[in-house]
């Protein structure tokens, strides 16, 4: 089977929130209880998505400000329309963040630093617009174990077609474990870095529940199934819901754990 380019593109809102947001907003309150941030800050939220981290800085964080950048207008439209008034979002790439130097004390990014291409020019813009002495800090599925809902899949999609094995993002994201993270952190120039693991259970009511999110094509892997032709994409989902763990209801229960990594901004005067 020839194996369909990857894609990372993330467009609308909609399909990331059934797929992996539902998630994502369950992992941000336990990112932030790590994190341990006085009140009063001014926050900044890099690749701000559909606003999962930046609703759970606004209820748990007692934020001075907080501004969210995003660079797909799909999820940008999302995040400001769900918290309208309460945060400021922007346009921007984190690479070339649309902010002044020292412009906030608080630098975070949640499940975006793995998709980033040029991540130390964007670990470069995440001090500059921080003060000094600021945190900088991030989280990443752990892809390569344990992020079963998607680590699951890709074992099953690479057994029935070998040409997917450069597709699985637990090869493709070597970032996404605790070594790797804090020397991507030290190798910035921060300091006091440290790393921890993040860890939520992903409950399905059934094997529908989570096959359906597949079929939005929005991310890696939906964007595989649904380049897949009719046939082969009915027998990764048989494939899958054998592999899958059922209660005898049919409940599926998935390990959804996320590597956090955190340090300071050291400016020399």
């Amino acid at each position: 089977m020839n194996t369909p380019p990857v894609s990372d593109t993330w467009a609308r809102g909609n399909p990331y929130e059934q797929y992996i947001g539902r998630w994502s907003r369950r992992m941000a309150p336990l990112f932030l209880a790590w994190l341990d941030q006085p009140a009063g800050q001014r926050w900044l939220d890099v690749g701000c998505g559909t606003g999962a981290l930046s609703a759970a800085i606004l209820d748990h964080c007692r934020p001075s400000s907080l501004v969210g950048v995003e660079p797909s207008e799909g999820f940008l439209q999302l995040a400001a329309q769900n918290l309208a008034g309460r945060a400021r979002f922007l346009a921007g790439d984190a690479a070339a963040l649309p902010l002044d130097d020292a412009a906030c004390d608080v630098v975070v990014s949640g499940l975006v630093l793995n998709f980033v291409p040029a991540l130390p020019a964007a670990l470069a813009e995440m001090q500059r617009v921080a003060a000094s002495g600021g945190t900088i800090a991030a989280y990443v599925w752990d892809y390569a174990d344990g992020m079963e809902i998607i680590r699951v899949f890709w074992d099953v999609a690479v057994s029935l077609d070998p040409a997917a094995a450069p597709l699985h993002e637990g090869s493709r994201f070597p970032l996404c474990e605790p070594s790797a993270l804090n020397a991507a952190f030290e190798f910035a120039g921060l300091t006091e870095v440290e790393t921890g693991p993040l860890q939520v259970t992903a409950a399905f009511a059934d094997f529908d529940d989570y096959w359906r999110p597949f079929l939005g094509g929005q991310g890696p892997a939906p964007a595989y199934a649904m380049s897949l032709p009719e046939a082969q994409r009915a027998s990764l989902r048989d494939q899958l819901k054998s592999a899958l763990p059922q209660a005898a209801d049919g409940a599926i229960s998935l390990s959804s754990r996320a590597w956090a990594v955190r340090g300071r901004v050291r400016r020399d005067t």
